[in-house]
């Protein structure tokens, strides 16, 4: 009797960062309009624990949604030139990306930069709130049902 095979694993550094990729878009195209989320509670949903920064560099290559704005630095989380958006592909299409702030609850994109009141602009439209220049995770925290234990 053969013995049905679980999914094969990616075959090299390149596919598992492209597996990676996918996973952790699919995941932030999931938080709900006027929430946020951290960087280690997307890479917990998308099967990725303990990857925080693979977050941060994944969303360092998506595209902005304002052509020109560019964040201060390839590291650094965030938007980058929409002439970009011919590399990104179909994952350029609708990812949320300024609803992803680090753990502490604020923007990390360095503070002053175009980036940064980029993210700041367009989680305030949905309604999330900054106090002291952070949001509350407690208020306005996704909470995907009992997902991730780094909600509390």
């Amino acid at each position: 009797m053969k013995m049905p095979r679980g999914p094969r694993p990616p075959r090299t550094t390149a596919d598992a960062f492209m597996k990676a990729r996918r996973d952790i878009l699919d995941t932030i195209r999931r938080i709900p309009r006027g929430q946020v989320a951290s960087y280690s509670q997307i890479a917990f949903i998308a099967g990725w624990p303990g990857r925080a920064r693979l977050v941060a560099r994944v969303l360092s290559d998506i595209p902005s949604a304002t052509p020109g704005e560019a964040a201060s630095s390839r590291s650094t989380p965030g938007p980058v030139a929409a002439t970009d958006a011919s590399r990104a592909g179909k994952d350029s299409v609708a990812v949320p990306w300024f609803r992803v702030i680090n753990a502490q609850g604020k923007v990390a994109i360095p503070k002053g930069s175009p980036g940064h009141l980029q993210q700041i602009r367009l989680l305030k439209a949905e309604g999330v709130v900054f106090l002291n220049g952070r949001v509350s995770f407690e208020k306005q925290g996704w909470k995907p049902g009992d997902a991730s234990p780094l909600l509390d």
